[in-house]
């Protein structure tokens, strides 16, 4: 017998959206149940074609929110996420009803591998390295199947989580405290590389902001948990801290706002040079890198303490 699953695919609209239902609905392998899409704008517009799949709606809170309406709106034993801008292989079905087939009943998700494809003639940007950092992370949600009993047991996703960050480890955790065993399958879907504008990255530094809170759920250890690589915060705090300095000391006139003031240009420019060096070293990257090197430090304090005022009440 096939397994029964649903998919559920949050989405904010893009046209990325055709691709994947396309491949549910051509590719080889038994069909899901149903397939649902939810549209998490505000203000919802047109949507490309979706192929039959149930619409639903969760307004504009988040993908945490927007797949909990979804998972909850279904009633298979099997609930695959998938993102609006993956690339599902054309035997996607196959693979995943392999991979559900294969479970043991301990067993509450199934992740995919990812697949990021990066240029071959030049090396990636400082954007492209961070989406392939996706190809290692785990429990990611832009292809994983959760067991329905699991979510239920866990609670679903905490949608205090507002963005595509952080929410599919911490959800991964609870399913595992509840005595799930979360497994790698052996399907495969690509991840592109979407595009990105000159301050992409200085935007991402609102996830510091969920950093706080995953602090506070999990405590200090928190980033062991989920397989973290240890995060550049102190330094930041050290850079704006400087800055700051500098710029109060030289109200004054004190000549310690010079040596202050290296400090801050020495630690910026360390900064930007890891970040210049892998890359292409274009004239259009390296100026984003220095740009956006001096603006990321104090942008990356300014949204924890946002975090850790806004989550400050919550307990593990």
């Amino acid at each position: 017998m096939s397994p029964d699953y649903a998919v559920v695919i949050p989405t904010v609209g893009r046209a990325s959206l055709s691709v994947v239902l396309d491949a549910l609905e051509h590719g080889s392998g038994p069909p899901p149940r149903e397939v649902i899409v939810v549209d998490d704008r505000r203000d919802p517009g047109p949507l490309p074609p979706t192929h039959g799949a149930r619409v639903l709606r969760s307004g504009g809170r988040g993908p945490a929110a927007a797949r909990n309406v979804g998972w909850r709106a279904a009633c298979c034993e099997w609930i695959a996420f998938l993102d609006d801008d993956v690339v599902p292989p054309h035997d996607w079905k196959k693979q995943l009803a392999a991979d559900l087939e294969a479970a043991d009943l301990d067993v509450g998700a199934s992740q995919a591998g990812i697949t990021v494809p990066l240029p071959q003639d030049r090396p990636p940007t400082d954007w492209e390295r961070g989406t392939a950092g996706l190809a290692d992370a785990k429990w990611i949600t832009a292809d994983m199947a959760y067991r329905r009993a699991a979510l239920v047991h866990a609670g679903g996703f905490d949608e205090r989580f507002p963005r595509a960050y952080r929410e599919d480890a911490e959800l991964a955790l609870r399913v595992q405290e509840h005595g799930y065993r979360i497994v790698r399958g052996s399907r495969r879907t690509t991840h592109p590389v979407r595009e990105s504008d000159f301050f992409a990255s200085l935007r991402q530094q609102r996830g510091n902001a969920d950093d706080a809170l995953m602090r506070r759920l999990l405590g200090e250890g928190w980033r062991e948990r989920i397989g973290g690589h240890p995060g550049r915060l102190r330094l930041h705090a050290m850079t704006t801290a400087t800055f700051g300095l500098t710029v109060l000391l030289g109200l004054f006139r004190s000549r310690l706002a010079l040596v202050t003031g290296a400090v801050w240009a020495g630690l910026t420019a360390k900064f930007a040079l890891e970040r210049i060096a892998p890359g292409p070293k274009t004239p259009d990257e390296v100026v984003r890198m220095v740009v956006t090197s001096v603006a990321i430090p104090p942008a990356a304090c300014a949204h924890r303490v946002r975090g850790e005022l806004r989550h400050r009440a919550v307990r593990p």
